[in-house]
Parts: C-alpha cells; sequence; structure tokens
C-alpha cells in the first residue's frame, strides 16, 4: 500500500445571514480546497446534514461534482431510514454521483439484519456508485463491528467505509477482516497513524479551514521525507488542538474570506481565547494579508431541529 494518505474533505455547510444555503459561498469553499486535496465529502456531519432539506442537499452534491468532478466527490446520502437514502442514492447517482456514502440509521437501534437490508436498499436504488459505510457511533448509538462490516460487504456491496469517533479505533480490525477495501478516518489528528494500521487517508473537517497542512503532510509521507513529517505534523498538533466543532471550522474560514459563520445547528463557536488561536494558527500558515485579522462573530442558528 502506498504511504501517500488520500484526504478528503468533510466540508460546511455555508449559509448566509438569513440562514439560507448560500450556493456561491459553496462554490468557492468547494474550488479552494478541491484544488489542494484529493476530494470532497459533501453534506456529512460537518455539513449539517440533518439540518438540510433534501433539495439542498442534492444543490450541493450537484455543485461539488461541477466544481471537483465525480472521482473527487463522496456524496452522502444518508439517511435514519433506508426509503429516504435510498431515495437520495437514486437522485445523487442521475446527478453523476459514482462515489456515495451513508450513515448508518440512528435514533432508534437497528439490528445487525436491518442494517443489512438498509444498506442492500440503498445499493439496489443506486447500483452504479461506490457505496461506503459510515459508522459513527457516537452520534447514531450503533456500533458496526468488523465482522459485521464484512457481512455488509458481502451482501450489499460496499465498497469501504469512514470511520469515526470510536470507529476510527477499530480500522486495523476492519483492514484485517476486509482487505483492499478504502477505508477512511474521521480521526484526522495523525494520518500517519491511520496509514499505519491500513486506511487509504481521510475523511477530515479540519482539512477545509487548514487544507495546505493537510496537503503538505501527506506529500511528506508519499515521499517519505521524515523530517518534512515531522515538521508538518507539529503543526497539525497545534490545529488540532483547537478543537474541532463546526463553529470553530466556520470561524476559521471566515477568517480566510472563505465563508460565513452562520449555522442551523448547535455547533459549538469558539471562545475569545480559542478565537484568538486560530487567528493566531493561521496568520502563521498563510501569506501575509490572507487573514482578515478583522473581528468576527460567533456562528448564529438560523434554524435548529
Amino acid at each position: 500500500m502506498s504511504s501517500a494518505a488520500l484526504v478528503f474533505a468533510a466540508v460546511p455547510t455555508l449559509f448566509g445571514s438569513d440562514g439560507e444555503l448560500d450556493l456561491e459561498a459553496n462554490r468557492a469553499l468547494y474550488k479552494h480546497v478541491a484544488g489542494l486535496l484529493d476530494g470532497l465529502l459533501i453534506a456529512g456531519t460537518t455539513g449539517e446534514f440533518p439540518a438540510l432539506d433534501d433539495s439542498e442537499r442534492l444543490s450541493l452534491i450537484e455543485l461539488a461534482l461541477a466544481e471537483a468532478g465525480p472521482d473527487r466527490v463522496i456524496a452522502h446520502i444518508g439517511a435514519p431510514d433506508g426509503r429516504h437514502a435510498a431515495r437520495l442514492a437514486s437522485a445523487a447517482a442521475a446527478l453523476g454521483a459514482t462515489q456515495l456514502a451513508a450513515i448508518t440509521p440512528y435514533y432508534l437501534p437497528a439490528r445487525p439484519d436491518e442494517l443489512v437490508a438498509h444498506y442492500a436498499r440503498i445499493r439496489a436504488a443506486a447500483p452504479g456508485p461506490e457505496l461506503y459505510g459510515y459508522f459513527f457511533p457516537e452520534r447514531t448509538g450503533l456500533h458496526v463491528s468488523a465482522a459485521l462490516f464484512t457481512q455488509l460487504v458481502t451482501e450489499a456491496g460496499l465498497a469501504g467505509a469512514k470511520l469515526s469517533g470510536s470507529a476510527a479505533g477499530d480500522l486495523a480490525a476492519f483492514a484485517a477482516a476486509a482487505p483492499g477495501l478504502r477505508l477512511f478516518s474521521g480521526d484526522d489528528a495523525d494520518p500517519a497513524a491511520t496509514m499505519r494500521a491500513g486506511g487509504a487517508g481521510l475523511i477530515s473537517g479540519r482539512s477545509s479551514a487548514y487544507p495546505e497542512v493537510y496537503a503538505a503532510l501527506s506529500a511528506a509521507l508519499a515521499a517519505g521525507e521524515a523530517d518534512a513529517v515531522a515538521r508538518h505534523q507539529r503543526t497539525l498538533d497545534r490545529i488540532v488542538a483547537l478543537g474541532q466543532s463546526i463553529g470553530r471550522l466556520k470561524y476559521a474560514l471566515q477568517l480566510r474570506d472563505l465563508g460565513g459563520t452562520t449555522a442551523r445547528m448547535a455547533v459549538d463557536p469558539p471562545d475569545a481565547e480559542v478565537a484568538a488561536a486560530i487567528a493566531a494558527e493561521l496568520a502563521a500558515l498563510l501569506p501575509v494579508g490572507a487573514v482578515t485579522g478583522r473581528r468576527v462573530p460567533a456562528p448564529r442558528c438560523g434554524r435548529l431541529l
């Protein structure tokens, strides 16, 4: 396996000050990030997908496909029930999506046979695109074991998975149980560790706001440049210490003139001390003048679920 870590940015969804979708701001963000990283995950957890209408999710997917191309977009079509997720999968495929991800059912528990049926229904609705499971026990209440993952691969045709929260710690077990599949970690703190565990790379929320760091670290890993890896990892360690909430990412993006801070869900905006640390990290990372330096308001909620 190559030592190069693929990095797909789990991009936030950008809204105008009225809480409505800002398509042009999202287009600019997609273009910027896709120019530096391997691709984009659209309408995932970082994208506040539970607060998006189906039409909005599909608009964002269509926008990303236009900016980055189908090989570099993973469209998240997950929903609590198979009927809803299958409908979104079919619609995304019709737009040209060739890679789909679906979070497991959530809110109500699902038995293993129900989980298999859930993904099989999505697979039947969109037989062409690659389909990735998205496992995040802390958000869904559903733990997927490595053995159950292999059953999903066999019976529902999964091409791989995104492992977030505590599931990221199971990546090595998943890789051993289903060798050759693409496994992405949602833990973006140490790309080298993900690769050693058998992962293909990261689907990273932080990389949407700090893509330069992830691009440089991935390139250094691929080149085997140990000193550069260590240097870029130290930068990443400081960024990780700033936290990964959606509110903090949107704050960083606004400082970069790449989006606004308005949110629809509870997103944990930075306090004054963290906000100053984010600004300082960006000032050290980017060319002079690339950070606005103006005081940015905390993220506001347009509407809450």
